[in-house]
């Protein structure tokens, strides 16, 4: 088994604009004579690799410690970044697991939601800061967040290939929380174990 760690490090990992920088205070330091190192961290729930949830978007939506996980771990498919017409997306999807992974900047428009709501998606995941163009994100999520599809942001998948995976991407269980940071790995099995599902 291979496991590929597609997770931003939180400290150096890109923000959303407007968003607080991530920081970090050490509140006991072993050099400094304490008996432990200890941390304290400040951020926002969507620093760096994330995931939102209905709430970030919908008032009476589910918050991140509602979701559904099998939404969050299972097979999946990493493609390259999208380019072409919605009918070449269609057919990459048609050959797809229900969780994509796109790779690149490329901005999902609203016509590519549809598409994906069409088809049942379960997570789409984006290197990208928000699955929507960064100007107005609004639609984008409102029609992905509105059928509950886990929206996976801030991916680093430059050095991963196209191609199925099995994925663990389980957001921190931050209850009443509409987002959540996430540690987002993709594991690769040997020959003799496949995994659907």
């Amino acid at each position: 088994m291979e496991i590929f760690d597609i997770t931003q490090e939180l400290f150096g990992g890109n923000v959303y604009p407007g968003d607080p920088v991530p920081s970090f205070h050490r509140t006991l330091s072993i050099a400094a004579g304490d008996p432990i190192n200890l941390t304290m961290l400040e951020m926002c729930a969507h620093n760096a690799t994330h995931i939102d949830a209905p709430y970030h978007f919908y008032e009476d939506g589910k918050s991140i410690e509602q979701m559904d996980l099998s939404r969050c771990i299972g097979p999946c498919t990493v493609i390259n970044q999208v380019e072409g017409s919605l009918e070449d997306l269609e057919m990459l999807i048609q050959n797809s697991q229900k969780r994509l992974l796109i790779k690149g900047n490329k901005e999902i428009t609203l016509e590519m939601a549809k598409l994906f709501n069409r088809y049942h998606m379960a997570l789409i995941g984006v290197e990208s800061q928000s699955v929507g163009p960064l100007d107005a994100p609004m639609s984008v999520h409102l029609e992905l967040l509105g059928t509950e599809v886990v929206l996976l942001e801030g991916l680093f998948l430059k050095e991963i290939s196209a191609g199925d995976y099995f994925l663990v991407a389980a957001p921190m269980k931050l209850g009443g929380s509409e987002g959540a940071p996430c540690r987002a790995i993709l594991l690769r099995f040997g020959e003799s174990c496949t995994c659907n599902s």
